[in-house]
This record gives structure tokens, C-alpha cells and sequence, in this order.
């Protein structure tokens, strides 16, 4: 009756028509007791998997609700039965049953579907080819002392808490996409540092290792006194500074002071490039970019950003009709659907 399990973010997508029944693995984020208009307690069991999240409203006269009473936060689930989503609730089970997973199951959920994996193992080699390609020696020893000491962290570490590439492996995406971006547009305006724009877009959010990284065993992102207090700009300026004093203490660095640029202008210029790219004192950064590298990685960072945004909210946004979306934030307004690219349908033939 159940294939493989769902996805919370499958669920949301499946068209309502085609909605058989279906199993979904996930971990309770956390459970609240609630009351309805009649006074009658309910429970609301937040639910997160690798791609979304879903509250599970729990009635007191449903079979489960002593069970689901009990649970706790981080106690991994499966979900049996109807989804659908709701205009008022969004996705909703209906006939459902729950079960806590066994630990063969806990574990592959924690890897994330196949599809990801695949995404995510492709985008992190994708940044280490990169980072490789490099030619100014000391940014390129420096990226890959970054990766070899915190790339496990990475791959484990949000775009964002919310709006963007907000699930775990996102950074890796975001980080790879921006990689590609600036190789190509280093292509094209052909004054700009491609060094200093590829180990800008590696370091440029290094601090969400701290401020937005899961745990190894949890979908639940906590929160971190380290990012809370200072911000992941601020602790990325910090790690560049800690592994670039690592570089000098190393042997290859004095050969290095023979190099042009000096190697305390390389250091100060990557510094920027992380400090700025935010583009604006009022969202976050210390300064504002100075450079055409810092110029271009603040806006190939929100050009990324914002696509994966609009993206989210075409599959997942509300329709106010058959090509318009609603405005998720922080998007400014609403969206409209794309225009579909070009196609001759004369050149098909028959």
C-alpha cells in the first residue's frame, strides 16, 4: 500500500487529485497542548524532514493522541495515511497511524532523499574543484584548509534559518551556485580578481557554520551564543583572520612575500569581500562593498538568494489565481508565472 516515504515537501507539492495514501518519516520538533473554541485540549506536533516542516494537529479523540502525547522533541516518527493540503491549514493526515522509527530508518532519514544527496555530494565536489582552481597560492591553500578542517560542518549547515536554502546541505548549494556564478562572470568582465571573487564566495557566509548548522542526529537548527552575539559576518571576518594567521605560521609563507599583491592586501581585500557582502550597513554589514569584487559577490549572493525565494514560493506559495502567487516575504511584492521559453514548433515536424 506505501512505497517509499514521502517528503514533507512532496506532500505539499502532489496535486490533490493524485494524493494516494502515503508514509512520511520526520522528527518532532516539538509538541504544545492547545484548546479549541469548546475548551477541548488538541495537540500541535511540529514535524521537520531535510526539505520542509508540518504541524500535525492532534484531536483528543483521535486513537493516537495518548501516543502523541508522550512524544518529545527529537523523537523520529513515521506518519501513515491521507494528505492533503487545506486553503485554512495548508497540509493536513487524515486516517493516519504513528509509529516511532526504527534506527536503520532514523538513519537513512537523516541522509536526506537520494536526489539530495546526489545534489548536495555533486555541489560540495563542485566547490572543492573550484577552490582547487585558484590561482593565487595563499587563497587557494586557504580555501582548502577551510574545507579539509570544516567541511563536514558545511555540509551540514543552512543557507539561511529561513527564506533561502533554509535546510540542511543548503549552504553547499548556495556556495557552489554563487562559485559558478562568479567563474562566469569572471568570463565575462575580465578585469575582476577570479582568486579573490571564488574565495570570497567560499568564506563569504563561513560564519552559518556556527550561526545556521544542524546537529549530526537533528533537523532541528539550535540556536548558538557564538552567532547570536556576533552574527555570522562577524565570526567569518574572525575565521578568515584565524586561518590566515595559520598560513604564516606555516612554511610555504615566507616564499610568499616575493608574490605580487603583498600578501596583507590579499588578506585585507578577502576580509572586505566578507565584511560587505550584505551590500548595506542596515542589513548586517560593517561596510559597504568597495570594490568590483565585493560589488559583485554582494549581488550575485542576493541574485541567488533571492531566485531560490521565488522558486520556493511558485511550489509552494498561495495562488491568488492561475499565474499569480501571493508575496511571500521578503519578497516585495507578488509573483507572476515566468514566461516559458521559446519554442518552434514548426522545427518538431509532424
Amino acid at each position: 500500500m506505501f512505497n517509499l516515504p514521502a517528503t514533507i515537501e512532496d506532500l505539499k507539492q502532489q496535486p490533490a487529485a493524485d494524493r494516494p495514501p502515503a508514509s512520511l518519516h520526520a522528527q518532532v520538533d516539538g509538541v504544545t497542548v492547545k484548546q479549541t473554541r469548546e475548551q477541548k485540549p488538541y495537540l500541535e506536533v511540529l514535524l521537520r524532514d531535510t526539505t520542509s516542516s508540518f504541524l500535525l494537529r492532534v484531536w483528543n479523540d483521535h486513537p493516537s493522541y495518548a501516543f502523541s502525547s508522550e512524544l518529545h522533541p527529537g523523537d523520529f516518527v513515521e506518519i501513515q495515511g491521507d494528505f492533503l493540503v487545506s486553503p485554512s491549514f495548508g497540509l493536513e493526515a487524515r486516517n493516519w497511524t504513528i509509529r516511532f522509527l526504527t534506527a536503520p530508518e532514523k538513519a537513512d532519514l537523516l541522509a536526506g532523499p537520494v536526489d539530495v544527496q546526489k545534489k548536495q555530494k555533486s555541489d560540495y565536489e563542485t566547490i572543492e574543484s573550484y577552490a582547487a582552481s585558484i590561482g593565487d597560492p595563499r587563497l587557494r591553500k586557504l580555501c582548502l584548509v577551510f574545507l579539509q578542517e570544516f567541511g563536514d560542518r558545511m555540509r551540514r549547515s543552512a543557507g539561511a534559518r529561513n527564506y533561502h536554502h533554509a535546510r540542511r546541505g543548503g549552504l553547499v548549494e548556495h556556495v557552489a551556485q554563487m562559485m559558478r556564478s562568479g567563474d562566469a562572470i569572471a568570463k565575462v568582465y575580465r578585469d575582476l580578481n577570479r582568486d579573490l571573487l571564488l574565495a570570497g564566495a567560499l568564506f563569504h557566509d563561513s560564519g552559518k557554520l556556527w550561526e545556521n548548522c544542524f546537529p549530526k542526529d537533528s533537523f532541528m537548527m539550535p540556536y548558538d551564543v557564538r552567532g547570536e552575539l556576533i552574527g555570522h559576518v562577524s565570526i567569518g571576518v574572525e575565521l578568515v583572520n584565524r586561518l590566515w594567521q595559520r598560513l604564516k605560521e606555516s612554511a610555504d609563507f615566507s616564499d610568499w612575500n616575493l608574490l605580487s599583491p603583498d600578501s596583507e592586501s590579499v588578506r585585507l581585500h578577502l576580509i572586505h569581500l566578507v565584511a560587505s557582502h550584505h551590500g548595506e550597513k542596515q542589513f548586517g554589514s560593517p561596510v559597504e562593498p568597495k570594490t568590483p569584487e565585493a560589488l559583485t559577490l554582494h549581488l550575485i549572493d542576493n541574485l541567488d538568494a533571492k531566485l531560490e525565494m521565488m522558486s520556493n514560493a511558485y511550489q509552494l506559495g498561495k495562488r491568488l489565481n492561475a499565474e499569480v502567487v501571493e508575496r511571500v516575504r521578503p519578497l516585495p511584492t507578488n509573483l507572476v508565472e515566468p514566461l516559458l521559453p521559446f519554442s518552434d514548433d514548426k522545427e518538431k515536424g509532424p
